[in-house]
């Protein structure tokens, strides 16, 4: 424990994780990691709520557990097929990880960075984010996220 803060490896913390969302009650942790950038930095706090059945909505951000490791993963559903979800980072190359449906933990409903509500990536653009990432452009326009999110977090306010 770090002053308020419990600090769970990564299985323990999909275990605590997964025992509040089975008791119905949102999670909060701070994001670890580059796999979601721009749109989940490092060092941003998620809140993860429980499953619903909209929350398996296509561009939907969801925690899973990877099948092979168990460790909590947070990557958005960029496909879906009997039993399986398509699944990947935002700010990862490749065609992503079909997984269980069953391993989904819960899905990012909110993203605070320094103390303020994030507010792109998780609302309707979720669905251009998924298009841009089958077509392999995501990466590419990384260096024009400086200029695009400010001017879509206008448009959202």
């Amino acid at each position: 424990m770090k002053g308020n803060e419990l600090l769970l490896p990564g299985k323990d913390l999909k275990d605590f994780l997964q025992a509040i969302l089975a008791k119905g009650t949102p999670c909060r942790f701070q994001a670890k990691g580059y796999s979601m950038s721009p749109f989940i930095r490092d060092g941003d706090i998620i809140t993860v709520f429980p499953l619903k059945k909209s929350s398996f909505d296509l561009g939907r951000v969801v925690a899973y557990s990877q099948p092979e490791t168990q460790k909590l993963i947070v990557h958005r559903i960029i496909g879906n097929s009997a039993g399986y979800f398509l699944i990947r980072g935002d700010n990862i190359f490749g065609s992503g990880e079909l997984v269980p449906k069953t391993n989904v933990l819960g899905h990012v409903g909110r993203i605070e960075r320094y103390g303020r509500r994030v507010f792109i990536g998780v609302g309707p653009e979720r669905f251009l984010i998924v298009l841009l990432i089958r077509l392999k452009i995501i990466r590419l326009l990384r260096p024009l996220s400086k200029i695009i999110l400010p001017f879509l977090k206008r448009i959202a306010s």
